[in-house]
């Protein structure tokens, strides 16, 4: 890694003794880097300015222990101008790739997903479609992501008329007629999901979805940035 050039952004940064700041990058090479920015703390170098969020880099880093050297850092191009709500959920996307992200995990499908988001933010896109679709890659990542056409206790397709419960770690079941149960979901808005079709319903079964799905991945302590924004976007 001594000499090679990481495609990154910051996820996160924090002070480290007095002078120096510990900074969690998401690269599309290694994963989730952790790295100790030296002397930059107190400075007006280019490097301190740099090292912010959604602001797209390239950087150096050097150790053989889980927490790196920054050795150089460079922009790529122009940061991502992010203002209100859509800055927000900037912050949730970065706030749930840093928790989640297992560190050395390289991932080009949750490295593009978080580009793609930031981009839509910035281009003031659906923010709710925007947040569903990278914890989508995230929760994909993770082996998590059910299959949107099957119904898992036959292995047969899923059907638009159809009622389905959603069974963690299992799928979806179809209910029997007249059998309602929490977490059931009409089987158009699945195929919807499938699809990559966010309709106003689908777009509700999503958000269901990812909130159970990512709660055993967050943990207890609470996400900082949910208390940011408007529910709407959540």
């Amino acid at each position: 890694m001594n000499n090679q050039w990481l495609n990154a952004y910051v996820l996160h940064r924090r002070p480290y003794r007095e002078t120096s700041y510990i900074v969690d990058f998401f690269t599309l090479e290694e994963g989730r880097v952790s790295a100790v920015a030296k002397g930059v703390k107190n400075s007006k170098s280019d490097k301190k300015s740099l090292l912010q969020p959604f602001q797209p880099l390239r950087v150096q880093l050097s150790g053989k222990s889980d927490l790196k050297s920054l050795r150089h850092v460079e922009s790529t191009a122009p940061s991502f101008i992010l203002t209100g709500n859509a800055l927000f959920c900037a912050m949730y996307v970065n706030e749930l790739a840093n928790r989640i992200m297992p560190a050395g995990l390289a991932s080009d499908g949750v490295y593009h997903a978080y580009q793609d988001a930031l981009n839509h933010l910035a281009d003031s896109c659906d923010m709710e479609i925007t947040l569903r679709k990278f914890e989508f890659a995230l929760l994909d990542e993770m082996g998590l992501l059910p299959d949107f056409t099957l119904d898992v206790e036959y292995e047969m397709p899923i059907h638009e008329e159809g009622i389905y419960h959603f069974q963690a770690d299992v799928g979806f079941i179809k209910m029997p007629d007249g059998i309602t149960v929490k977490n059931a979901f009409p089987g158009s808005a699945l195929l919807s999901l499938a699809r990559n079709e966010f309709t106003p319903l689908s777009k509700k079964v999503a958000k269901v979805l990812c909130r159970d799905l990512l709660k055993p991945l967050i943990g207890d302590k609470p996400l900082k940035s949910r208390a940011l924004f408007l529910p709407k976007a959540r």
